[in-house]
C-alpha cells in the first residue's frame, strides 16, 4: 500500500511540486518569525550573558529587566559582602548614554562601569585589545557593531587591525582602546565597557545598578540568603537572564505581533495544503473508488492518504528548514545588523511538529469524499 500510495503522490508531479512548495513556505514562514522572535526579545538578557565571572546578579527589589535597572545604595555593597557564602562581590554601574564621533556620527549605548581594581563584569571576548587596556585614563571598549556603526571606513579594515579613535560622551572625551565580541543589547544598540570611575563622569549615573557575586556554594541557596538578609533581589545569572526574558516577553507587543505572523503561516499551509490534497483526491477519484472495490477498507484508504501527506510534509518542511536556516546563517555575522539571530532547535521542532498536524489536519479534510466513496464510481461514465 506504501508503494501505491507514493506511486500515486509522484504520478502528478505539477500538484505535488504545488503542495510541496506551499508547505515550505509555510515552513519557512514560521521558522523564521520564531528565530526573529527570540534572538529580537534575547537581546534583552545579553548584558547578563556576557558577563561570565558572575554567579549571582544583586539588585533593587524594583528592577524587573537587565536594561532597566534602578540604583542601589552604595551600603548595599557592603551588607551582601556580609552575607554567608558570598566570596566576592564587586559593583556595577549601568547607563545609556550618547556617542558623536568626530565625524559627526551619533548612536545610543549602554555603558557598564566595572570595578576598577578587579574589572569584573568585563566581557571574555575580544576581538582587539585587551581588559587591562581599560586601566588608562578615560579609556572604554566597544562592541563590534556599535564600531562599524560609527566608523564605518575605518570598520573596512580586517578585523582586529582597526585603528581606535576617541569619541564624545555626553560631551566628554573618551579614548576607544579596545574592541570586544559582544551582542548588542535590546533598548540601545551600542554596548560600552569601561571602569566605574570612567562610568561616572560620563553619565548621571552615580550609584551602582548592580553587584555581581561570585560564591562558595550553591549559587540558587546564596541568593536567596542574600534577599532574606538584605532585602534587595538576588538572582543567579542564569534565572536573572530568563527573569528579563519572560518579563519583555510578557509586557511588550512583541509576541503577539510575531505570534500573529506565525498564525499566518499555519493558515497558508491548511489553505494551501487543503486545497492541493483536495484537487489531488478529486483527480484521483477512480483510483481510489477501485481500491474500495477490491476491498481495501477507509482505514487502510486513510493510511494511504496519510502517508502521502507525511512525504509531501517531509518533502516541504525539509526544503523550509533548509531555507530558513541558510538565512539565519547569512545574516548571522560577525559585523551584521543581525548578529546573534539564530535558529534554536526548539524552534525547527515545534516547525516540525506543527507542519505534520497543518498537513495532516488538511489532508483528512479531503479524506471525506473518500470516505464516502461509493466503489460503484469505477463503472460509470
Amino acid at each position: 500500500m506504501l508503494f501505491i500510495a507514493l506511486r500515486m503522490l509522484f504520478g502528478d508531479p505539477v500538484k505535488l511540486i504545488g503542495l510541496v512548495a506551499g508547505i515550505a513556505f509555510s515552513t519557512l514562514l514560521m521558522a523564521q518569525q520564531g528565530g526573529f522572535f527570540i534572538g529580537l526579545v534575547g537581546r534583552s538578557a545579553n548584558g547578563v550573558n556576557a558577563v561570565a565571572d558572575a554567579d549571582i546578579w544583586v539588585m533593587d527589589r524594583q528592577t524587573d529587566t537587565a536594561e532597566s535597572p534602578v540604583a542601589l545604595r552604595p551600603i548595599d555593597l557592603f551588607r551582601v559582602r556580609s552575607v554567608e557564602g558570598v566570596r566576592f562581590a564587586a559593583p556595577m554601574i549601568q547607563s545609556t548614554v550618547t556617542l558623536r564621533t568626530a565625524d559627526g556620527n551619533s548612536s545610543a549605548a549602554l555603558v557598564y562601569g566595572v570595578d576598577d581594581a578587579t574589572l569584573t563584569g568585563v566581557p571574555q571576548k575580544f576581538v582587539q585589545g585587551s581588559p587591562d587596556a581599560l586601566r588608562a585614563p578615560d579609556s572604554l571598549a566597544i562592541d563590534m557593531l556599535a564600531f562599524k556603526k560609527l566608523w564605518p571606513d575605518l570598520a573596512k579594515a580586517p578585523i582586529g587591525q582597526w585603528k581606535l579613535p576617541s569619541l564624545e560622551i555626553n560631551d566628554k572625551r573618551a579614548l576607544v582602546v579596545a574592541v570586544t565580541d559582544t551582542l548588542p543589547g535590546f533598548a540601545a544598540p551600542g554596548v560600552l565597557h569601561t571602569r566605574a570611575s570612567n562610568a561616572v563622569n560620563w553619565s548621571p549615573q552615580t550609584r551602582p545598578s548592580y553587584i555581581l557575586v561570585r560564591t562558595d556554594g550553591d549559587a540558587a541557596e546564596v541568593a536567596r540568603r542574600i534577599a532574606d538578609e538584605t532585602g534587595l533581589k538576588a538572582l543567579p545569572s542564569a534565572a536573572f537572564a530568563a527573569a528579563t526574558f519572560g518579563y519583555v516577553v510578557s509586557s511588550t507587543g512583541i509576541a503577539f505581533s510575531f505570534g500573529v505572523v506565525i498564525a499566518l503561516g499555519a493558515v497558508v499551509g491548511i489553505l494551501v495544503s487543503g486545497l492541493t490534497f483536495t484537487l489531488f483526491v478529486n483527480d484521483n477519484i477512480k483510483q481510489f473508488a477501485v481500491l474500495k472495490a477490491v476491498g481495501v477498507t477507509n482505514l487502510r484508504l486513510v493510511g494511504l492518504v496519510s502517508a502521502q501527506a507525511l512525504m509531501a510534509a517531509f518533502l516541504g518542511f525539509s526544503f523550509g528548514l533548509w531555507s530558513a536556516s541558510g538565512f539565519f546563517e547569512g545574516v548571522n555575522r560577525p559585523l551584521a545588523d543581525l548578529k546573534g539571530f539564530y535558529l534554536p532547535w526548539q524552534i525547527a521542532t515545534t516547525v516540525g511538529l506543527a507542519t505534520v498536524g497543518i498537513v495532516l489536519f488538511a489532508t483528512f479534510i479531503s479524506l471525506r469524499r473518500v470516505l464516502r466513496l461509493d466503489p460503484a464510481t469505477i463503472f460509470r461514465g
